[in-house]
């Protein structure tokens, strides 16, 4: 079930204190493009804050509107990114505006970018980081330059909790289909 040994694991919460710096040092695991952020009980993940270029606030919830209508027309465009959630704040910090983006998701960060890169590419749409400042011009064949923005730009947490630790979407996706055709089934024996 998780991808931790033990097939239980996800019935027991789950709390995981992360190392000043966001790696364990004697379990620091080498990507691609550098060393992976850790696996924790809430699976994969990252805390991005970067500065938004002066004057495109505006982009930002244009680019909301664009996601929450490509998923209306189809549900499982952002699926290959296994994402349990992504997160997009604005909020201003001495008079500039910063965007914060947090994820969780079943993949490591360096997979996670290269499908998010190519998803991108195969969909047309433009990324809303294309308004953040440093963000890499040829960023469509360069996955391994996204990945350098990101790590320039992650703030690591120092304690991630799960009520269900080590569950990957694909788990809980398949948990509520059995509980949804179990219910079926106990209504169609009434």
């Amino acid at each position: 079930m998780s991808s931790h040994s033990d097939p239980r694991a996800w019935t027991t919460p789950t709390a995981m204190a992360i190392p000043r710096g966001g790696y364990f040092p004697d379990k620091v695991q080498q990507g691609r493009y550098g060393p992976i952020f850790p696996q924790t009980p809430a699976c994969y993940g990252f805390s991005i804050l970067a500065k938004v270029v002066p004057g495109r606030e505006e982009n930002f919830y244009k680019h909301a509107k664009l996601v929450e209508k490509t998923l209306a027309a189809q549900p499982d465009v952002l699926a290959v990114l296994k994402a349990h959630y992504l997160k997009w704040v604005l909020f201003p910090i001495k008079g500039e505006v910063y965007m914060m983006y947090q994820g969780i998701f079943d993949t490591d960060f360096d997979k996670y970018t290269e499908d998010a890169v190519a998803l991108f590419n195969s969909t047309g749409v433009s990324t809303v980081f294309e308004n953040l400042e440093g963000w890499p011009e040829d960023w469509r064949q360069n996955p391994a330059a996204c990945v350098k923005f990101f790590r320039d730009h992650h703030h690591p947490s120092f304690l991630e909790y799960s009520e269900h630790p080590y569950v990957s979407c694909e788990e809980i996706k398949k948990a509520l289909r059995l509980k949804a055709a179990l219910s079926e089934a106990l209504d169609q024996m009434q």
